[in-house]
């Protein structure tokens, strides 16, 4: 069983975390023979992995758990598409609501799905304020959800929805392009919501070369998360992608 004090651990990190990097790794998409060569070379500021994808077939992001946890000590946090992606080996849960969207399967409907399963496990619930922005293309969020992206136009509809979402009591808000996006979210609504909310800022979606990730940085996020780049072992070996 987990202590009070691991539980607390993530979000305790995340509050105080400045120019941090999360590597998402989709289970559908990952090669899980290859784990241990991945996480060598991932880079050394790498502060948490998040695990999930919009569709991943049933059992196995546990199988992807089990496999990252004899590797590295990092904390492992879920990144669910749905309800059936919740496992009890990971160390914690971001309990997303795509506030961006009016969809209700996705803004709560999920979540009371999840509320017997996560009973039953020692994870960390974090909630988290998801808004998926337009990164350029049609993304499997958007797909699966049924939900538009908001527009990167919309500068004061973004921030008034991450400070809405802080209103209502959630720990963290993350700015989502989209897994593949052509175009990440613009520094200019990175720095406009990091003004105006004062809990903990993950950015996410098209970045993928060191100059975007320092980019969002500069703007204000606490976190980057990276996915795309590091789905498959090869795009490491190009050193422009990432330090």
């Amino acid at each position: 069983m987990k202590s009070h004090t691991v539980k607390k651990t993530i979000l305790s990190r995340l509050n105080v975390i400045k120019n941090g990097l999360a590597i998402l790794i989709d289970p559908d998409k990952f090669d899980i023979e290859n784990t241990a060569t991945f996480l060598r070379k991932l880079p050394s500021h790498t502060a948490m992995l998040f695990v999930g994808g919009s569709t991943v077939p049933y059992g196995m992001t546990k199988d992807l758990i089990d496999k990252l946890k004899l590797f590295t000590a990092k904390p492992i946090v879920l990144f669910p598409g749905d309800v059936s992606q919740i496992v009890p080996n990971a160390d914690g849960l971001l309990f997303l609501s795509l506030v961006s969207g009016r969809n209700p399967e996705y803004l709560i409907g999920q979540q009371i799905k999840a509320v017997q399963h996560l009973k039953q496990t020692e994870l960390e619930v974090i909630p988290t304020a998801y808004l998926l922005i337009d990164g350029g293309n049609i993304s499997a969020v958007e797909g699966v959800t049924g939900t538009s992206p908001m527009s990167q136009n919309d500068i004061t509809g973004i921030v008034d929805t991450a400070t809405a979402s802080e209103y209502l009591g959630m720990k963290l808000v993350y700015l989502e392009a989209g897994s593949g996006a052509l175009n990440p979210v613009r520094s200019e609504i990175i720095a406009a919501v990091k003004e105006a909310i004062s809990i903990p800022l993950l950015v996410g979606g098209g970045i993928r070369t060191e100059a975007q990730k320092q980019a969002a940085y500069d703007a204000g996020a606490d976190l980057v998360v990276m996915g795309t780049a590091f789905e498959y072992p090869s795009a490491l070996q190009d050193r422009k992608i990432v330090k």
